[in-house]
């Protein structure tokens, strides 16, 4: 079997993107990063996402409503979120979460706009993709009101081994990104390395969270393979199969397999 990657997290569609879009899609290509999914963080980013999925093959979609903009969330957002998610090539609902680091936001907002895309993922029986930055408690309280209800991501995972555990047996995935790769990151190292392979995915976040040999450069998909050898290593297995099992949990809990 040949080697593939899925990069389960990026924005293409930023800007900083928009001079060389297509020399980073065929570098990914070359490293074997075969399926990218752009994730939607306004109704604009959203439909940008949507439209580099339309034009590329392997590429996918989704659209959510990120906690900075949570202020944005009202009925005529929601019924666009709707319209939008029922694209062939939107594969969940995100990033959707909460974000206490920067709270750009006010918190309240945050769990009222969080709770409302969490339903929305139920009624459209799509996967949720979370964003938790220091709102590991609230995080897990929102989650739990869905137990058997949604499935879905936990993005660039920040939590501890017991959330990590919460979080698995909620139904979400767990995903890492090139901050496992940092210096400093030895916790989340002990965590990468701990967690079963059959609940794990690697994402890049580009343009952010660029991989420690990369530092000081734009992020992007074709440094996947960089992540994968950081866990791998860690695993004491193989990048192949690391790449073996990280795709095969994204094709699944992405439905990737049921999408041109």
């Amino acid at each position: 079997m040949n080697r593939m990657f899925v990069d389960t997290h990026a924005h293409l569609q930023w800007s900083s993107f928009d001079n060389d879009r297509q020399n980073v899609l065929t570098r990914a290509k070359d490293q074997c990063v075969t399926h990218i999914v752009n994730i939607g963080f306004d109704i604009a980013g959203s439909l940008k996402g949507i439209m580099l999925a339309e034009k590329h093959k392997g590429l996918y979609a989704t659209v959510g409503i990120h906690p900075h903009n949570a202020t944005m969330l009202n009925e005529k957002t929601i019924d666009k979120l709707r319209e939008l998610a029922k694209k062939p090539k939107v594969v969940a609902i995100g990033e959707i979460g909460l974000d206490y680091y920067r709270s750009l936001s006010p918190k309240e907002v945050q769990k009222k706009t969080f709770e409302t895309q969490l339903a929305l993922a139920q009624e459209l029986k799509l996967p949720a993709v979370i964003h938790d930055r220091e709102a590991h408690e609230d995080i897990l309280e929102a989650l739990s009101r869905f137990t058997g209800k949604i499935k879905g991501v936990m993005h660039c995972f920040s939590g501890d081994k017991e959330m990590a555990k919460k979080c698995i047996d909620l139904g979400f995935l767990i995903s890492f990104a090139g901050n496992v790769t940092y210096p400093k990151a030895n916790r989340l190292r002990k965590i990468a390395k701990w967690i079963d392979l059959k609940n794990m995915l690697l994402e890049t976040d580009c343009p952010w969270l660029t991989p420690q040999a990369m530092r000081g450069k734009r992020n992007e998909p074709s440094f996947i393979p960089m992540i994968a050898k950081e866990i791998a290593d860690l695993k004491c297995i193989s990048v192949d199969d690391l790449a073996d099992n990280t795709t095969r949990n994204a094709e699944e809990i992405l439905k990737l397999s049921g999408v041109s």
